[in-house]
């Protein structure tokens, strides 16, 4: 079964940082390109970033600079290393997993920016 486990979500004040992970199981992770993608109230899910099986590593112009994709294919997880952050960042944060036409989605994790 596969399951993809989000964590890290929180309140912070803006300016803040935090690091969100996301656990895989199930799937060979190093042969999947994995993304995270957020979505705020009312509005549609977006890209945030993603990084390839081979490291490359690609951003949503709203979040270039501020924010850090990786992953530790030992682990199998990925993360979201988030700087620098904004009231706009506000939402849930989703991690995805593709590969060959196959994709699996996390369940999410919170974060909130705000003072």
């Amino acid at each position: 079964q596969v399951q993809l486990v989000e964590s890290g979500g929180a309140l912070v004040q803006p300016g803040g940082s935090l690091r969100l992970s996301c656990v895989a199981s199930g799937i060979t992770f190093g042969f999947y390109v994995m993304n995270w993608y957020r979505q705020a109230p009312g509005n549609y899910r977006e890209l945030v970033a993603t990084i390839s099986e081979g490291q490359i590593t690609d951003y949503a112009d709203s979040v270039k600079g501020r924010f850090t994709i990786s992953r530790d294919n030992g682990k199998n997880t990925l993360y979201l290393q988030m700087n620098s952050l904004k009231p706009e960042d506000t939402a849930i944060y989703y991690c995805r997993a593709q590969a060959a036409g196959v994709t699996y989605w996390g369940r999410g994790t919170q974060v909130t920016v705000s003072s």
